[in-house]
């Protein structure tokens, strides 16, 4: 049996992606096999792509996504969990582009009935990064926190899980264009850029509580200047400026636990997905080329047929 999957055979832009006919997977002991109905696309996959980020796991021809959600096909030897039919979201390292994938038990979770497929498909990775920050800068009720890189995919759920856990003050850098957004989300809005530095400390004259970044080195280097304390600091995207600035690195996995906590919150309504765009499976190339571009409102998300 096969199945349709956006796979490439060689490193490169986004034009090396194609759709191919490919085996579908078995599930073995301890392992679920998903009927994927939406992927969400992250800077991940675009470095996976482009060979910048290799899992051990990449081998030719490469079908990149690692997060999705569908309906469980059939299961392994030793599953308990999860029975065909069930509905669930799930992550993985590689390959959620495409009509199957074949995931442990142990990344999977059963999705909220609130949670449509589409939403479900582009949760995952953003709610769980935006968990492991968090917790990693010690946000706590009252904390006033910077989040750079707050209208993306990223920092939509960061902004969202922080209020969510009693910060008083969310402060969001985005592009002008971006700020209604984040007033919506419940940010107080500045632009990135030069002179950010002197707006965010206009915003919060002592300084900000916690400080999470997914802009690149120069917001990372504001955020350490305007933190109390850079030990509560932390970076998705720069790890060699903050190994210079002395910003400890970020620890952390995702587990289904993780997962199932953020999913918990959107079901009580406190977290939501905010789609940028939406792409059939096959154009996954012009999907990579939108996460690509920056400035992006939300998430892009594969629908799978």
């Amino acid at each position: 049996m096969t199945m349709r999957a956006m796979a490439f055979t060689e490193y490169g832009g986004p034009d090396v992606l194609r759709l191919m006919d490919l085996d579908v997977p078995e599930p073995g002991p301890g392992q679920v096999r998903v009927r994927v109905r939406a992927a969400g696309v992250m800077p991940f996959d675009t470095g996976v792509r482009q060979g910048a980020i290799r899992p051990p796991a990449a081998a030719f021809p490469v079908v990149p996504g690692n997060e999705f959600a569908g309906t469980v096909d059939a299961v392994g030897p030793e599953v308990t969990a999860f029975a065909p039919g069930a509905d669930v979201l799930g992550f993985s390292l590689l390959g959620a582009y495409a009509q199957y994938v074949v995931v442990g038990a142990d990344q999977l979770v059963t999705k909220p009935d609130a949670m449509d497929f589409v939403s479900a498909g582009g949760f995952s990775g953003n709610a769980q990064g935006a968990h492991m920050a968090l917790s990693a800068v010690g946000v706590r009720p009252g904390d006033t926190v910077l989040v750079n890189g707050a209208a993306g995919g990223f920092g939509t759920l960061a902004v969202q899980l922080a209020r969510a856990w009693g910060a008083a003050t969310v402060i969001g850098t985005a592009s002008p264009r971006n700020h209604d957004h984040l007033r919506a989300l419940g940010a107080v809005p500045v632009t990135y850029g030069e002179g950010l530095e002197d707006r965010v400390r206009a915003l919060a004259p002592g300084g900000v509580d916690a400080a999470v970044d997914a802009a690149g080195a120069q917001a990372l280097r504001a955020s350490v200047a305007v933190a109390k304390d850079r030990h509560r600091v932390a970076t998705m995207l720069a790890d060699e400026e903050a190994e210079r600035l002395g910003v400890p690195p970020l620890r952390g996995t995702r587990t289904a636990e993780r997962l199932a906590e953020v999913t918990a919150l959107y079901a009580k309504g406190l977290l939501r997905v905010h789609l940028r765009a939406t792409y059939p499976l096959q154009e996954a190339a012009a999907a990579h080329h939108a996460v690509e571009s920056g400035h992006g409102r939300g998430k892009v998300v594969l629908t799978v047929d």
